[in-house]
């Protein structure tokens, strides 16, 4: 990495250590626990120094703040999102909470580096951040150049996303990094059958199965949260495989691929593994039945959705017309909704990853807890996708923006 480039930002902070000892004096431990994570109050200790060691750490919470100012004035990060520990070695990290976490992803920021000092009547902290490296295999560029399938596509969704935290050539970047990740997918896609049974094992790691095992024991099913992330047919192939006493519950709502040839093979390769494939249109039924039984219904979540079966709802910062069927099962039935995701490790490793449930969200507007709900979906996808963009379909038409049809008064207006 270019050593000018990989520092893009610093913050700094001063916070009076008076105000930090009247805090202190006058809030409850639940108030401190808003402001300051446990971990934090444990290692400021209980002496003479308390005070100033948290009035560093706050210092230092602003500080990390200070890099993202948009993101901190419209409320999707507060101090609270960033913790400071001390490692092994006694220097400071940073911990971002999941918000925070989905921030620096969206500003490609591998690391967050923090320093801590105080006197005897203030502390302050600096924080800087460093660039995530984007690693463009060859095949990358190649396709990227010789073979521009759908790239202004490609560019087009790439700049929507990062435009304005990114220059260009760390967008062309990512572009052709996306372009190497289809060329491994396909090489996967063809090899991966003729690879003896303990490779292919060995090839994936599944992360917090007990997710979705302690969700299934409330007897409700499951609703899987996913999208296309990584090569989702490797990774759920041979990661749920290595679970055979769940393996024959998952089912997929899913479009019909086309050729007709290409959806025949996917769905027997699916069928011959344990998989159970729903069409995404005339199948609710199908649905209840399944997950009265303790079914796993997986909804592949990142696609667009047409007005008939869609509510407008923000994705990665603009409006994307989004499935509303999975929060109106959620809200009927009760069960839980488990996000998912998978991506390829550089070594070729597949990862397999369950997060925790996703809490419901209850209105006495019905349709406004379907928006809620759905729009928590997203925020989770979005939190998914931005681990490694390089690995999502970048080349598909999320977001379709269809002009609004002017009616013959708003015309005279005009």
């Amino acid at each position: 990495m270019n050593p000018e480039t990989a520092t893009i930002g610093c913050g700094l902070d001063t916070v009076e250590i008076s105000r930090v000892e009247k805090l202190l004096r006058e809030s409850t431990p639940e108030d401190l626990e808003k402001l300051f994570t446990r971990r934090e109050l444990e290692d400021a200790g209980a002496g003479a120094g308390r005070a100033a060691s948290l009035a560093a750490r706050f210092a230092a919470k602003e500080a990390c703040c200070k890099l993202f100012p948009r993101e901190t004035s419209l409320g999707f990060i507060t101090p609270a999102d960033f913790g400071i520990r001390r490692d092994s070695y006694g220097a400071p990290q940073v911990e971002p909470s999941p918000d925070a976490r989905a921030v620096l992803d969206r500003h490609r920021v591998a690391r967050l580096r923090v320093s801590l000092t105080h006197s005897t009547t203030d502390a302050s902290a600096i924080a800087w951040a460093e660039r995530q490296e984007t690693v463009v295999p060859w095949s990358g560029k190649v396709l990227y150049h010789l073979l521009p399938w759908r790239r202004g596509v490609v560019l087009g969704n790439l700049r929507r996303v990062f435009g304005d935290v990114l220059p260009e050539i760390e967008i062309r970047k990512l572009a052709m990094a996306y372009y190497g990740h289809l060329a491994q997918f396909l090489r996967e896609f063809i090899t991966r059958p003729f690879l003896p049974a303990s490779k292919r094992k060995a090839g994936v790691r599944v992360e917090n199965m007990e997710s979705p095992i302690r969700a299934h024991d409330q007897g409700k099913g499951i609703l899987l949260l996913t999208g296309h992330f990584g090569n989702w047919e490797v990774a759920t192939v041979e990661g749920i495989g290595q679970f055979p006493k769940y393996r024959d519950l998952f089912h997929f709502v899913r479009r019909p691929l086309k050729p007709a040839w290409l959806n025949a093979f996917v769905t027997h390769r699916f069928r011959r593994s344990g998989f159970g494939t729903l069409d995404k249109r005339g199948s609710l039924e199908s649905i209840l039945e399944l997950l009265s039984q303790g079914a796993i219904i997986v909804y592949v979540f990142d696609q667009h959705a047409g007005t008939r079966d869609g509510i407008p709802v923000d994705f990665l910062g603009h409006p994307a017309n989004t499935f509303k069927s999975l929060a109106v099962l959620a809200l009927n039935t009760g069960a839980p909704v488990i996000p998912a995701s998978c991506w390829r490790e550089p070594d070729g490793t597949h990862v397999l990853r369950f997060e925790h449930p996703l809490p419901a969200i209850e209105c006495e507007d019905t349709d406004e807890a379907i928006r809620q709900n759905t729009r928590s979906y997203n925020a989770a996808l979005e939190r998914m996708l931005l681990r490694h963009p390089e690995q999502w379909i970048w080349m598909h038409r999320r977001w379709k923006v269809r002009p609004v049809k002017k009616t013959v008064n708003q015309s005279a207006k005009a």
